[in-house]
C-alpha cells in the first residue's frame, strides 16, 4: 500500500491515545511466561508484540516472528531455558541477515543447545531447551542492548541466577535500566554497577498487575509534527508519566531546540509549539536513544536546521541500514547529508522537493519519521503498511491531527 500524504490545516488541540511501549510489553511478556502471577495491562498493539505472544503461546515447533528483532532475541534466550522444548525460530529475509551470533555464543557459554539452521551466525535457529546451571557470562557491551536484556530476563529463572560482565563501552544503557526496573517491580534482586549486572534467582513472584506506559518512540512523530507546525500548535498524548523507564523520553529535552515544550499532566503529556525553533546546529549523542534518530533528522531537515547526530552504530543492523536509508531518502528531497558507520551530518537547507516518493525499506520508522513532512510539502510513502510493526493505528492518528492520506492506485 502506497500513500500520498497532504495536509490542509493542522488540527491543533487533539488528544491521541498511544498503545503501550513495545519495549516494556515484550520484556513483561517474557517475565509473565516465567512467573504466572504477573498480569499486564495496556500491552503494545504492535506486530512485534503480537509475534512474540504468538510464539510464546503456540505449541508449533516453528515460530515465525517476521521482522521482530526484539522477539528474535528475547525468544532465543527464553526457549534456551525451557527444558524438553524444541523450537525453530525464523523470520523475514531481513531477519535472516541480522546477526545474532553474540547472543548465541553467550547462551552456549551458559550451556545452551542452539544450532544455526542455515547460515552461521544468523537466524533461523534450532533451540533445544535445557536446564542452564552456569551463573556467569561475558558479552560485548557495545552491541544491541537487546542481547543483554535477553540474558537479564531469563536470569532470575536460572537455578543460580546470573552475573553478566559487559566488555567495553556499553550501548543503550536506558534499555538495560528499563529491564532492571521491571525486575525490581517483581521484587527480583538485580543490580547494575560499572560493567557488571548481578541478578539473583527467584522461583515465584506474588500476584500483581503491571500497567505498561505508552510508547515514547511513537510519541516522537507527534513531537516532529508540533515542531514543524506554527507557534501555538498543540496535541495531547496519553498515557505517559514523568518518571518513565523508557530512554526515548529524552524527546522532551531535545525538542526544546525546536520550540516544543512538554507539560506533564495526570497520565498524559501536552506538546505545545511555544516559540520558533533555534537556528543553531543541533548536536546530539543518541547512543542511549537511537530509535528517535530518524525522526530528529527529518525534523531538522523540515525546519532547515543543520544537525550532527552521533552514537548511531546500532542503526546499521536494524530492519534496514537506517543511516544509509536516511541518506538516500533525504537526498531525494534535496538534503545535503553525510553518514558514517555511527553518525549523521545534515547541512541546513531551505529546499524541500515536493511529491517525492519515500522508500521505506521494510522499516516502520522510515515511514513514520517522514510522514510529518506532509506539513511542508505533499509527499508519498511507499509500502506504508510497514507501520504496523510498532504502531498499527498510525495513519488513522495522523488523519486525526490533519495529515490526510489517500492510497495511490
Amino acid at each position: 500500500m502506497d500513500l500520498k500524504l497532504r495536509t490542509e490545516l493542522f488540527a491543533s488541540g487533539k488528544e491521541i491515545t498511544i498503545s503501550g511501549s513495545k519495549s516494556e510489553s515484550n520484556r513483561l511478556l517474557i517475565l509473565q511466561q516465567l512467573y504466572s502471577g504477573l498480569q499486564i495491562e495496556n500491552l503494545s498493539d504492535s506486530d512485534d508484540t503480537h509475534h512474540l505472544q504468538g510464539a510464546l503461546t503456540s505449541d508449533d515447533i516453528v515460530a515465525d516472528i517476521g521482522h521482530a528483532g526484539t522477539a528474535m532475541r528475547f525468544l532465543t534466550a527464553f526457549f534456551a531455558t525451557q527444558e524438553g522444548v524444541t523450537k525453530i525460530l525464523q523470520g523475514s529475509d531481513r531477519m535472516h541477515n541480522r546477526p545474532i551470533e553474540i547472543l548465541v555464543n553467550a547462551l552456549r557459554n551458559l550451556g545452551a543447545d542452539i544450532e544455526y539452521v542455515e547460515k552461521e551466525g544468523y537466524p533461523p535457529l534450532k533451540i533445544s531447551g535445557k536446564k542452564l546451571t552456569k551463573d556467569k557470562v561475558s558479552i560485548n557491551g557495545n552491541v544491541s542492548s537487546q542481547y543483554i536484556s535477553a540474558l537479564m530476563l531469563i536470569a532470575p529463572s536460572l537455578q543460580n541466577g546470573l552475573e553478566i560482565e559487559m566488555v567495553g563501552k556499553i550501548t543503550s544503557v536506558p534499555y538495560i535500566n528499563m529491564t532492571i526496573q521491571l525486575l525490581h517491580q517483581l521484587n527480583v534482586e538485580a543490580e547494575f554497577g560499572g560493567q557488571v549486572i548481578k541478578i539473583k534467582p527467584k522461583s515465584t513472584v506474588e500476584k500483581q498487575t503491571v500497567v505498561v506506559e505508552s510508547d515514547w518512540s511513537s510519541a516522537s512523530y507527534f513531537y516532529s509534527i508540533i515542531a514543524l507546525s506554527k507557534v501555538g500548535a498543540s496535541v495531547k498524548l496519553s498515557a505517559y508519566k514523568k518518571d518513565s523507564l523508557q530512554g526515548d523520553n529524552c524527546l522532551s529535552e531535545i525538542y526544546k531546540h525546536f520550540g516544543v515544550t512538554t507539560t506533564f499532566e495526570e497520565n498524559s503529556i501536552l506538546l505545545t509549539k511555544e516559540r520558533e525553533h533555534s537556528s543553531a546546529v543541533l548536536k546530539e549523542d543518541l547512543k542511549n536513544a537511537p530509535d528517535i534518530a530518524q525522526t530528529i533528522a527529518v525534523t531538522c531537515f523540515g525546519l532547515g536546521i543543520a544537525c550532527d547526530l552521533s552514537g548511531l552504530h546500532t542503526l546499521k543492523i536494524k530492519e534496514t541500514d537506517r543511516l544509509e536509508a536516511l541518506r538516500e531518502e533525504l537526498t531525494k528531497l534535496g538534503a545535503e547529508i553525510l553518514v558514517t558507520n555511527e553518525s549523521l551530518h545534515l547541512k541546513a537547507s531551505e529546499v524541500i522537493k515536493d511529491n517525492i516518493q519515500i522508500a521505506t525499506y521494510n522499516d516502520h520508522r522510515m515511514a513514520m519519521a517522514f510522514a510529518p513532512l506532509a506539513l511542508k510539502v505533499p509527499i508519498e510513502i511507499l509500502e506504508a503498511e510497514v507501520v504496523t510493526k510498532s504502531y498499527r493505528s498510525f495513519w488513522k492518528d495522523m488523519a486525526i491531527v490533519g495529515i490526510k492520506n489517500e492510497e495511490i492506485k
